[in-house]
């Protein structure tokens, strides 16, 4: 502890701790509270972590003037996220949720970044259930709502996209008069969670996004932007519409949106495309998955195969409750419908992709499986995504196809 005794930073990362920090030692943390202390934090070891977070969390936030953002929705938060901070943060200063920092954990750990000086704070808020986005945004106090997409998310927990939508409007329902919800177009189920009069309602629609001459052209509010990114997934282009219009409801300039956009660096596994010798390609979109994320990267693929051959590694969508099956089987009917050559299904529940005529299926019992059929399949110049639930542990397996590509061309 300082001589003055005053704490000016709090997290829970020894290797980084100092003189005027607090550690907060969590879940196997504790093992390094003498390291810490040794470099001169003070220590806390909390009964109740969950607690003891929001507790600091919400003392930081209550001494901070700086706009809030909360990011949630069922598909694109994580990028949307690092795409609205990297926005922000080219024009002032910015504090932005790293990776997926999205729950009763990560988004106090998000607040206590908050300095003096910080504008804009960008959360990202997920949710399993009703109620979790509403607890999370009494820590945050939110000024700004950020809702990318409502789809069959945690249905196991739900029941239903209503009520997806409903525990995402949590977020616009924790807002201060004068606050702004910004939200997709067309989403019927939103319409009776927008219904305040206190606060300002914007939409944006990514079915206006277009690529032109390798640039993304986007429609905000009155103003058209072109943009060159880092990646060309529409989608993930989709997901910088809505950081946009965010950034433009911050008050911020959109003419300066540009610089932003060229430090966009997307948190991993969502989406990363890798070249592989021999003119391929492989996608690892990883992290997670649902109907939606799954229907629109297998699009991505086809779109940028340019004739190479069609390979996809998937796992199950978990947590789709009583409509899992159907969900299953309309992926493995789009499967079918792009003619996918090589399909591998990795775990039992990947299996419930497994249609009628879908004749290029292969199944495998786990990641190391997936690699053993992969090694009989794959061909130079094939085009592969990778995309499976986050437990179904595929992260893997991109890299592990960049080595077998690697080994091909030495040979």
């Amino acid at each position: 502890m300082p001589p003055d005794r005053v704490v000016r930073r709090v997290h829970d990362d020894s290797r980084i701790a100092r003189q005027g920090d607090l550690f907060v030692a969590l879940n196997t943390g504790t093992r390094f509270v003498p390291e810490a202390a040794e470099r001169g934090a003070a220590t806390l070891v909390p009964r109740d972590q969950h607690a003891a977070l929001a507790a600091l969390a919400s003392l930081v936030r209550s001494r901070s003037d700086a706009q809030v953002v909360a990011v949630v929705g069922s598909t694109g938060k994580t990028s949307t996220k690092d795409a609205l901070g990297a926005l922000c943060a080219a024009v002032t200063p910015t504090v932005f949720a790293e990776a997926s920092r999205n729950n009763e954990i990560g988004l106090p750990l998000t607040v206590l970044e908050l300095e003096p000086g910080t504008r804009v704070l960008v959360t990202e808020m997920g949710m399993r259930g009703l109620g979790q986005i509403a607890a999370l945004c009494t820590i945050a106090r939110p000024t700004l709502a950020l809702l990318t997409s409502v789809g069959p998310e945690h249905l196991e927990f739900v029941g239903s996209v209503e009520a997806v939508a409903e525990a995402n409007a949590e977020a616009i329902l924790a807002l201060p008069p004068g606050g702004v919800a910004v939200v997709p177009a067309a989403v019927p189920e939103l319409e009776r969670w927008l219904g305040r009069d206190d606060i300002d309602v914007r939409r944006f629609d990514v079915s206006e996004v277009e690529q032109v001459d390798g640039a993304w052209r986007f429609r905000v509010g009155d103003a058209t932007l072109e943009l060159e990114l880092p990646f060309d997934q529409r989608h993930l282009a989709g997901n910088v519409l809505a950081a946009l219009a965010a950034y433009d409801a911050l008050g911020l300039p959109l003419e300066r949106a540009a610089e932003g956009a060229a430090r966009i660096s997307l948190s991993p596994w969502r989406g990363q495309v890798a070249r592989l010798p021999g003119g391929g390609l492989v996608v690892n979109d990883a992290y997670n998955a649902n109907p939606v994320s799954m229907r629109a990267a297998l699009l991505d693929l086809a779109a940028r195969a340019e004739g190479s051959r069609l390979v996809v590694v998937l796992g199950e969508m978990a947590e789709l409750g009583a409509e899992s099956d159907r969900f299953h089987a309309e992926i493995g009917a789009l499967l079918r419908e792009l003619g996918i050559a090589v399909v591998i299904g990795v775990g039992e529940g990947a299996e419930r992709y497994r249609v009628t005529g879908l004749d290029a299926w292969r199944s495998a019992s786990d990641a190391e499986a997936a690699i053993a059929v992969l090694r009989e399949v794959l061909r130079p110049g094939d085009a592969v995504l990778v995309k499976a639930s986050r437990a179904v542990g595929l992260e893997g397996i991109p890299a592990r196809i960049e080595n077998l590509c690697e080994a091909w061309s030495a040979s």
